[in-house]
């Protein structure tokens, strides 16, 4: 008995000692919003941006910007609501109204412009002040040097990019050229997340960085180091990188370069 009860003390203790620690768990390939999200409203949060929103619910960024009538350079606050509900596939402009009604038709919520924020209110991020990204086809690069040891998937909970092993510390470049409209850590499961945008249909991104060397609004040219390798976000040192066109994951594979 007394074998069995320090046996059970020891386990006790030992679990006591590893709840110290937060589990470190990659759940990249598991987002909780894998698919578009068409209902609700999201509020804004300090650091957020339109892409970040966007790319956390599965929307093209243009698409939700017109949504919630929120015109270049969509510039969005603290405390502003999103809505995700609003159907796009319709104009956003009301019909006039009928000649012989003596009240005009009311306008859909779709038309209604977002709220406006309080004087005081702190954009949640700046407007963009760099010049706009480039025009005409992506020319893409691999963003990392290292091995790809996870691929991308279809699956409603599958990975929606590519992981890329390395060394902690190893370069991060950006896969094209364009402009940094992200920085941050907010996106459950990507850790220190970059997101660049390449075009008005490309958008590239860059998770579980250590060091981010490039701020929101910077342009970069294809190739030029962004970030530093590292394991934020996930079990072990790796890249996950992924690009999306009009809102989509596509698989990266089909447009980098072979090697």
């Amino acid at each position: 008995m007394r074998t069995l009860a320090a046996f059970m003390v020891w386990i006790l203790v030992s679990g006591c000692s590893a709840g110290n620690f937060a589990p470190v768990v990659d759940i990249y390939g598991q987002e909780p919003k894998p698919r578009k999200v068409t209902s609700g409203t999201h509020h804004v949060r300090e650091g957020e941006t339109l892409y970040s929103i966007a790319w956390r619910y599965g929307w093209d960024f243009r698409a939700l910007a017109r949504a919630n009538n929120i015109p270049a350079p969509y510039t969005i606050y603290p405390g502003q609501r999103i809505s995700l509900g609003i159907k796009t596939s319709s104009p956003a402009v009301a019909s006039k109204p009928a000649t012989t009604s003596s009240k005009p038709a009311s306008k859909p919520a779709a038309s209604k412009p977002a709220s406006k924020p309080a004087p005081a209110a702190k954009p949640a991020s700046k407007p963009a002040t760099k010049p706009a990204v480039p025009v005409g086809p992506v020319e893409w690069r691999w963003p990392a040097s290292g091995q790809v040891v996870e691929s991308f998937s279809n699956a409603s909970q599958g990975r929606k990019g590519i992981a890329i092993s390395g060394r902690r510390n190893s370069p991060v470049v950006a896969a094209a050229p364009g402009r940094v409209v992200y920085r941050g850590s907010g996106l459950t499961g990507y850790g220190n997340l970059l997101i660049i945008k390449h075009s008005e249909r490309w958008l590239s991104a860059y998770a579980h960085n250590d060091k981010m060397m490039v701020k929101e609004g910077d342009s970069v040219k294809g190739g030029q180091q962004v970030a530093t390798m590292g394991a934020s976000g996930t079990f072990r040192t790796q890249l996950h990188f992924e690009i999306r066109k009009d809102g989509k994951p596509v698989d990266p594979m089909g447009y980098l370069p072979k090697r």
